[in-house]
């Protein structure tokens, strides 16, 4: 039936397809030269600033495409430039003040602020960018841009800005010195847009107009045109730090009070190579203050993604992600061997390090006015070793976890005309000693026609893994055909691994040996209506099947529609079916496989105005499975509630009840056995931030995570996929584990790009069954914790102003 509902659908969408119109020729705005000075306060007082060209008459991009901006709220925004920065001043005007969304959130995020940005295409090749955001209260967040890799928040640049509200809006100035671009000396010309947000109003208005139906965000810039006589600076900066770290953890020994001390030194270096490339290098780097990590109990066979959050690691990144091949965790991650370490009868380990040093990781990044971007990473970490005592003696040997191993990415990537690309890219890894080495090449492209409609891309990766004589080579690639431009649009795709390809030393996979089809339809209504401002349809298919011997594995469709209401309220629905398929990897023993079960489910979620004090969001869905009446159902809310600018509070929890699940349970000698289950998770997490300026802020993130497992019956796997009884069996495969977390983040920006942060940390694990959440909770809270303070200064030093001094 849902398979029926979905094809007539797709009849019906493609039988509505539009008619694709040309954008007007974009909007020019002169260069001109700052005469005088500007004193950066956010307020437009001084006389260079009435004499400045003005980009205005702003056009709506959402939700109402097309539409001009009102008179009585109409936003004026000036440019001019010397021979050290580029100056942006503007008044966003209002009815009243008071109209003005606006909220202390911390550098890098936007929040539920008004906000201004500039966005420039300094080698005008319609395709990269770089944007400098200022919020009504002066706050800044940037982003690198790219029409085929998106928004990358992420990536950092040192520049100035302030900003002031007034009875009828906000003014704001904003300082971007040349060393935070990439242009050549003989530059005319850039491209450029300019975004406003009215966030209460929920509008955003872009100076040269963005239309929805074209595929692409850069290449829709306006010129900013006249620029002469600009110099790419001396980019050379450093950022010293120093740390210090106290660590109480009272269950290391009767003999010792559990704490630890130590202190740390290092620096962050930046250079300018040139105009086109900068390399930048962390020296002894100090990753203890990031973010813990939301771990989760994991009964599946593939292993957990986990975010990154060590800032060297995903700052200016976006070529290094290029074909999927880089995934940073596995820099500094665990040991190679940190599971084979296997003591003797009379010894144990004392000391087994789950995570591996990093010395120094160094890289090059950058692009050309012919548009060719290159991208150079290397990492190197140190050998690390488990402590094995004789328990007898008493004496201590090491055992070798991990070599000292070098990581290195090398990308080239080749923008052509009409919003198209190519690219080829190498991972390598090499370990000292007799461990393998690993190697991954791809080439890629990414080629769209003339009228930027329709997109034919793939990429070919061959992977490498060589130790004593011996080679691995495997094979993968996607091929695929995408209509991009319009209302409506379709993707293609065929993905293919052979059972020898493994990117796993550098990026990750969770399997291989596969051949995939995927198709996906989308049509969007993106003019108002009577209930709703925009509206997206989504229907996805996707066919799997074992390449090597050609066995299916499974078929799923997915069907959705979500979009924004009157009220800017967001909501969607979703029906999915999951066909009966075969599992080859739940039996964690080559050449098993496991029958999964028939499923269908349905779910939905709504979204309320992020522009209000109290927001609340929740989404519920359900799965409903053939096999044992197997169900899973999800059931999250959010809700934040903001007390004034400077202090809010927010809440996330789920529960994830399923019932009689089925999966792994252990090995009965050769026999493989599964298990039915139930299986109770609740994941509760409170956030408060207080910021007391723009410069500086706390935020305190708390997490409890619960998941408890109870077995129901076991079962034998039969040779076919079929599951029998087995009452022999007698592993204990019930779980209960709890994890909770603190992070609590002090941070001062006390000059320009320099900061101190003060950090503690609090980590419990337990493992103690408890009856009911708040037991678990309460015996979670009395068991022996990991606490960590530390503090971190960070100084930046910047060439150019230095040699002024001197």
């Amino acid at each position: 039936m849902i398979l029926k509902l979905l094809t007539g659908m797709s009849i019906i969408i493609c039988s509505n397809l539009p008619v694709f119109s040309q954008t007007t020729a974009p909007k020019k705005l002169n260069a001109q030269r700052l005469t005088g000075t500007i004193k950066l306060d956010g307020n437009l007082d001084e006389t260079a600033w009435k004499d400045a060209p003005v980009a205005n008459n702003f056009v709506e991009w959402r939700p109402s495409a097309g539409t001009a901006e009102a008179n009585s709220n109409r936003t004026e925004v000036y440019v001019l430039y010397d021979n050290n920065a580029i100056y942006v001043g503007g008044y966003c005007h209002e009815q009243t003040g008071d109209s003005v969304s606006r909220e202390l959130v911390g550098r890098d995020q936007v929040g539920a602020n008004d906000f201004v940005g500039i966005i420039f295409d300094t080698y005008n090749d319609k395709i990269n960018a770089s944007g400098f955001y200022v919020t009504a209260l002066g706050e800044q967040y940037d982003a690198k841009y790219s029409n085929t890799g998106g928004e990358d928040g992420s990536w950092n640049a040192v520049w100035d800005s302030k900003a002031h509200i007034v009875k009828d809006g906000w003014t704001f100035e904003m300082r971007i010195p040349y060393s935070a671009l990439r242009f050549s000396k003989n530059t005319t010309e850039w491209g450029m847009n300019i975004s406003r947000k009215r966030n209460k109003a929920g509008k955003q208005y872009m100076w040269n107009p963005v239309v929805p139906t074209i595929n692409g965000f850069v290449n829709q810039e306006g010129l900013w045109t006249g620029i002469s006589d600009i110099k790419p600076p001396v980019r050379l900066a450093f950022s010293p730090y120093l740390s210090s770290y106290v660590n109480h953890y009272p269950a290391k020994g009767a003999a010792s009070n559990g704490i630890t001390a130590s202190v740390n030194g290092g620096m962050d270096v930046k250079y300018g190579i040139n105009q086109n490339y900068t390399l930048d290098m962390t020296l002894i780097p100090d990753f203890g203050q990031v973010q813990s990590d939301k771990e989760v109990l994991n009964l599946t066979p593939f292993e957990v993604k986990y975010n990154e959050n060590r800032a060297f690691f995903t700052e200016g990144t976006e070529l290094f992600n290029k074909g999927n091949l880089f995934y940073s965790r596995r820099i500094g991650g665990a040991p190679i061997h940190k599971y084979d370490v296997n003591p003797g009868p009379n010894e144990k380990i004392t000391d087994n390090p789950s995570e591996t040093k990093l010395i120094n990781a160094t890289k090059i990044s950058g692009r050309n006015q012919k548009g060719l971007g290159i991208g150079l990473f290397n990492a190197i970490t140190k050998s690390m070793y488990a402590e094995v005592q004789d328990i007898t003696t008493k004496e201590i040997h090491e055992v070798q976890t991990s070599p000292q191993t070098n990581y290195n990415i090398i990308v080239f990537d080749l923008t052509l005309k009409n919003n198209s690309s190519v690219s080829l890219v190498n991972t390598n890894v090499l370990r000292e000693g007799k461990d393998y080495d690993a190697n991954v090449t791809a080439f890629v492209f990414d080629i769209y026609n003339k009228k930027n409609i329709y997109n034919w891309y793939g990429q070919t990766t061959v992977s490498n893994k060589s130790a004593s004589g011996t080679n691995t080579t495997g094979y993968s690639h996607s091929l695929g055909f995408a209509k991009t431009g319009g209302r409506f649009n379709f993707n293609l795709n065929q993905d293919m691994a052979n059972i020898r390809f493994d990117k796993n030393d550098m990026g990750i996979l969770f399997n291989n040996n596969y051949i995939d089809h995927y198709l996906w339809l989308g049509y969007k209504w993106i003019k108002p209506k009577s209930f709703y401002n925009r509206l997206y349809l989504n229907i996805n298919n996707n066919l799997s099947h074992r390449f090597e011997d050609g066995a299916y594995q499974s078929l799923n469709v997915n069907a959705n529609i979500n979009g924004q209401l009157k009220n800017l309220w967001n909501a969607g629905i979703e029906v999915y079916h999951n066909s009966v398929g075969h599992d080859f990897y739940e039996p964690r023993k080559q050449g098993r496989v496991f029958n999964t079960s028939q499923s269908t489910g349905t779910g939905f979620w709504i979204y309320s105005n992020t522009a209000k004090k109290y927001y609340l969001g929740g989404n519920l869905s359900g799965t409903f499975k053939k096999l044992f009446a197997g169900k899973n159902y999800y059931a999250g809310i959010e809700q934040r509630y903001r007390f004034n600018n400077k202090l809010s509070v927010s809440q996330n929890v789920s529960y994830t009840p399923a019932i009689n699940a089925v999966g792994f349970a252990g090995f009965e000698g050769n026999e493989v056995v599964f298990n039915r289950r139930n299986r109770n998770t609740v994941e509760n997490g409170l956030g408060i931030k207080y910021n007391f300026s723009t410069k500086s802020g706390l935020t305190l993130n708390a997490r409890h995570y619960w998941s408890a497992v109870e077995s129901q019956q076991y079962y034998t796997l039969q040779p076919d996929g079929s599951l029998s009884e087995n009452n022999s069996f007698n592993k204990n495969s019930n779980y209960n584990v709890n994890l909770f977390n603190i992070d609590m983040v002090y941070t001062w920006q006390f000059a320009t790009g320099s900061f101190m942060y003060i950090v503690w940390k609090n980590n419990i694990q337990n493992t103690e069954s408890a009856d009911g959440y708040f037991k678990n909770l309460g015996n979670t809270l009395g068991t022996m914790q990991n606490n960590n303070l530390s503090i971190k200064i960070l100084y930046y030093l910047d060439y150019l102003k230095i040699r002024k001094r001197v």
